[in-house]
């Protein structure tokens, strides 16, 4: 397979990652209701994890990803954050407030926080991403550097996207568009969360 055919196939993969509903999308539509440019900075706060997870898969330390007991704490803190920041953004349905630098530094944070939490994104890392780092590892650490820029491209650009789509659409159809995705993204974190820790306490409980 040519580095070209190969990068495309990775392309197509992490788009499918991607763009699977979960915690993130939630987070990025929420917040996109404050700033278009919200899901730009969820996508950095995610970098700032994923890249030198990359790197460490790469060197061979993803399998400690694969351990149940590891997996099941940090579905458990992650599953207790997401309840957290659905419970948090249902309260604030009463008051809704413009949060422009606040929100910008609270995007780039639950970037972060949503990718250490996440124990399916690190699984995914484990297996799938790991394999398809192996085989950019045949084309050099050029062809691991392009996979991996390649592969976050996709983070930013949809994420950046959806909370632009987001924030325009509030615009158009006003404070009561808002308050419905708001709503709606708020059970959807309750939900992640509480899936997170039914999903750790399985793993850890004998």
């Amino acid at each position: 397979m040519s580095f070209a055919a190969f990068l495309l196939e990775a392309v197509v993969i992490s788009l499918s990652g991607v763009m699977a509903p979960g915690p993130v999308t939630s987070v990025v539509v929420g917040k996109g209701n404050d700033s278009p440019h919200a899901g730009a900075l969820v996508a950095l706060g995610h970098g700032v994890v994923e890249i030198p997870l990359m790197v460490a898969v790469f060197y061979g330390v993803g399998r400690l990803l694969e351990l149940p007991h590891i997996q099941g704490a940090i579905a458990l803190a992650g599953g207790l954050f997401l309840l957290w920041m659905g419970l948090g953004m249902l309260r604030s349905l009463r008051q809704r407030v413009e949060m422009d630098e606040q929100s910008g530094n609270t995007s780039f944070v639950a970037g972060i926080l949503l990718s250490i939490g996440n124990p399916y994104f690190l699984v995914w890392w484990a297996t799938v991403g790991a394999a398809l780092i192996a085989r950019s590892a045949e084309f050099g650490l050029g062809g691991f550097l392009a996979f991996g820029l390649a592969h976050w491209g996709c983070d930013f650009v949809w994420d950046y996207g959806l909370s632009a789509l987001s924030f325009h659409g509030g615009q158009i159809f006003g404070a009561r568009f808002q308050r419905g995705v708001f709503l709606l993204c708020g059970l959807a974190l309750i939900f992640f969360g509480a899936r997170f820790v039914w999903d750790g306490a399985g793993m850890l409980l004998p």
